[in-house]
């Protein structure tokens, strides 16, 4: 039988459940909960899978299912939607430009979309200025990605640098940028949750134009996992600054 400390109780991974949610709902931290499930990995939770979540002192956890207002629920889901679509379609432009596709050009422009559709859920909170820079920065980098996978596929070492050299300077940007309109987004944090999603994605290219297709899907399931991180926090940083909106 499953159990936790005394300064703990038990519970039941639910439908929709990330970390981030479940602390939020107990009043506690993601850190202090993976210190008490030493062995959890955060990015693949599990539905019916048991945790001990750490209790605050004075105070009785509230049912989970009480807590996680609808509003917050839909606009998780929504950033969870948009950040995989956006791996998946980066994943279909690596595929059609390594293999030179009939269909690079469309989908190409079905991942230019993504910008456009986070605008959509931006704009709810924030203003035209500060959506359409948003969608600047965005497309940047998608087009930059798609630079480096074209001169790694030639072979152009410089081209390629450079691409990877600016795709840094846009992941820098962009982290300043949520910075600079959410002070609950930080600097640092989006810089190593966007550093890492280019080295992944970088490694994920670089697998398959040298033809090791299981690296790369290996690699891909853990860009998915990232994927939903970086939505969550998009999610946390909305829900607190705007905290009056999901009373």
């Amino acid at each position: 039988m499953y159990t936790c400390s005394n300064g703990s109780f038990l519970y039941t991974i639910q439908p929709g459940d990330t970390l981030w949610l479940i602390a939020q709902s107990f009043h506690t931290t993601v850190p202090a909960i993976m210190l008490e499930n030493p062995m959890l990995n955060e990015n693949n939770l599990r539905i019916g899978q048991v945790i001990c979540i750490p209790r605050r002192q004075g105070s009785l956890p509230r049912p989970f299912s009480h807590c996680i207002l609808e509003a917050e629920q839909l606009l998780s889901d929504r950033f969870r939607l948009l950040w995989g679509q956006h791996v998946y379609w980066t994943r279909q432009l690596i595929l059609s430009i390594v293999f030179g596709l009939p269909d690079t050009e469309f989908v190409a422009k079905r991942l230019l979309r993504n910008p456009t559709d986070f605008a959509m859920v931006l704009r709810e909170f924030y203003g035209e200025d500060v959506v359409s820079k948003f969608v600047e920065l965005f497309t940047s980098h998608l087009k930059i990605a798609a630079e480096l996978v074209e001169a790694g596929k030639a072979g152009n070492s410089s081209a390629a640098a450079d691409a990877e050299r600016r795709w840094y300077v846009n992941a820098n940007q962009i982290a300043n940028f949520l910075n600079s309109i959410n002070p609950y987004w930080s600097v640092q944090e989006w810089q190593k949750l966007l550093y890492d999603h280019l080295a992944m994605t970088k490694e994920e290219a670089v697998h398959m134009l040298g033809q090791k297709y299981e690296d790369s899907i290996r690699i891909f399931d853990e860009i998915e996992q990232q994927a939903l991180l970086m939505a969550d926090t998009m999610t946390q940083g909305i829900v607190k600054l705007f905290s009056q909106q999901f009373k």
